[in-house]
């Protein structure tokens, strides 16, 4: 069994946006106790040790966290390259220089729509301009910074603008990454998802707008799990490369994985992360493909997605161990179909997310 290369340190659940599709718990009134900052020194200096080379500050928003820079300073010191994901909404003009001298190595900036109305409307939050001067003022001071833009049937009719803005803003990167449907995004389902027509026109665009732009920014396109016949592995394999630290310190195999009732997440309070990752059940449960069932267990494609993704699994069939529905193998691929149906069918209103839960 190898060491993971990566932790997420999702920092806090707070944040000013509320977006429809946020992957967080829908219940996080739940999990307000947050780390503090020494808990978070030690969790990184556990993770160097552990072989952990890069640490993703996120949330919730990140920035919310007085200690930021600190922990920043933090993960410089155990050599650990530091990727921060934001929505740039709150902070002052000196943040991202505060967080370069502290040795932060990237950015990452999300992005709801190109137009600052609808970008407005689906975060639920005035952002827009911020998030334009945050864009220009991290990468005046250097920073390798991504715009990440997550898609459904509210911005896809935009996407050549949302690309066009991308390069206007000259982002190193995009990533163009269809919802996943989980957490918030799972409850708003029917309202996200796109039709197989704005997909496919999609992948058109991405082409064509890399044939005219070229290289810059770099577009990473990730299609949405729905409309594909086999599913993706999930995070490089349950449990296989990398790992989660929540806010309240529960660690997890994957930031969704408290989608998953019945599964005992230990707490990095009371636990060494070394621990956690090679004896704790719940990242021993799925990981490899011994546990896989058929037909995954006789394809020859299980050391590729072992058996996708296991929130999805639960979330669609009601069973964590199935395989992955989107797998036009698994004989629950119906209830994909039937989603699909429902989507084209719905009114298009969704739920935003709240601190407070859901309130269905």
């Amino acid at each position: 069994m190898t060491s993971p290369y990566s932790l997420l340190a999702e920092l806090t659940y707070r944040c000013p946006l509320q977006c429809p599709y946020c992957s967080n718990p829908l219940q996080l009134r739940n999990y307000t106790q947050e780390l503090d900052t020494e808990t978070w020194k030690r969790v990184f200096r556990e993770a160097a040790d552990l072989g952990v080379v890069q640490v993703h500050l996120s949330g919730g928003e990140p920035l919310a966290r007085t200690d930021l820079v600190e922990l920043v300073q933090e993960a410089r010191d155990c050599d650990l390259y530091s990727h921060l994901s934001t929505s740039a909404a709150i902070g002052d003009e000196s943040t991202f220089g505060r967080l370069r001298e502290a040795g932060l190595d990237a950015v990452q900036i999300s992005l709801q729509d190109s137009q600052p109305g609808s970008n407005d409307w689906i975060a639920g939050f005035g952002c827009f301009d911020k998030k334009e001067r945050a864009v220009r003022e991290a990468r005046r001071l250097g920073f390798a910074v991504t715009l990440n833009v997550v898609l459904h049937r509210h911005n896809l009719s935009r996407l050549e603008e949302i690309i066009d803005l991308a390069a206007n803003w000259d982002a190193d990167r995009v990533e163009l990454a269809h919802t996943q449907y989980t957490g918030w995004a799972f409850q708003n389902r029917a309202a996200l998802l796109p039709s197989r027509e704005q997909v496919e026109q999609a992948e058109e665009i991405v082409a064509a707008a890399r044939n005219r732009l070229g290289r810059r920014p770099d577009m990473v396109h990730v299609l949405p799990d729905y409309f594909q016949d086999l599913p993706k592995a999930c995070l490089g394999g349950w449990g296989n490369v990398m790992l989660t630290v929540a806010p309240d310190g529960a660690v997890l195999p994957c930031q969704t994985a408290r989608e998953i009732p019945d599964l005992e997440f230990p707490n990095c309070k009371d636990h060494s992360l070394e621990d956690i990752w090679f004896h704790s059940d719940v990242f021993t449960r799925f990981r490899g493909t011994d546990w896989l069932p058929e037909p995954c267990r006789s394809c020859e494609r299980k050391e590729l997605d072992f058996g996708g993704c296991r929130c999805q699994a639960f979330l669609v069939t009601g069973d964590v161990a199935a395989t992955d529905p989107v797998c036009h193998l698994s004989p629950m691929r119906f209830l994909i179909d039937a989603a699909l149906q429902e989507a084209d069918a719905a009114a298009g209103e969704f739920e935003y997310r709240t601190m407070s839960g859901t309130s269905q």
